[in-house]
């Protein structure tokens, strides 16, 4: 027997219960970033149980400029950029950090939650690395995920998500009527 090629869908959830995404438009990334930490961190004094990571830019000890990830339970820190000296030009990116953050959200996944906050889709995940097992673990706990979509992998987030995921405005108002439709699956 011979089998399809086409690659298998990132998640399998129900046609009559669709886990939804809200896709955020992330060409200002910080304004984005601190959208979702504020919206989901306001969520959960409220009562709702969030868990994820969002992305932070800040300095190390020694003043070199950073990138992590924070994640929204527990305050932890996953730095994704490494320091690779004077004039380097390669890629900066922690895959091992990349990694534990990515654990960490699996984690938090299986643990249950009712909002998953995953900092973006962009080169990584598009390239089905980076964050993607958290998005598929939210997915498979049926917990609705938001994200910030990097406009540049526009195209691979659609055949990545398909049609659970609804491109909403970056504001509070439109996440929050995002969260009420969220609210009411079955």
């Amino acid at each position: 027997m011979q089998r399809d090629a086409r690659p298998a869908a990132p998640f399998a959830a129900s046609p009559l219960a669709p886990t939804p995404i809200a896709a955020l438009p992330a060409q200002d990334s910080a304004t984005v970033q601190a959208l979702m930490r504020d919206f989901a961190l306001n969520l959960a004094q409220a009562g709702a149980r969030i868990a994820g990571v969002t992305q932070m830019r800040g300095q190390d000890a020694a003043g070199r400029s950073r990138i992590f990830l924070r994640d929204l339970s527990s305050e932890a820190e996953f730095v994704i950029s490494q320091d690779l000296g004077p004039g380097s030009v390669a890629c900066n990116l922690d895959a091992g950090e990349l990694a534990m953050a990515c654990a960490a959200v699996e984690r938090a996944a299986r643990e249950g939650a009712d909002l998953i906050v995953v900092s973006k889709f962009s080169k990584q995940e598009a390239e089905r690395g980076g964050l993607c097992d958290a998005f598929r673990a939210a997915m498979s706990a049926r917990i609705p995920v938001i994200a910030a979509v990097s406009p540049h992998f526009r195209e691979e987030w659609r055949l990545f998500a398909g049609p659970l995921a609804e491109d909403v405005d970056p504001s509070h108002e439109a996440l929050s009527a995002w969260w009420a439709r969220a609210g009411k699956r079955e």
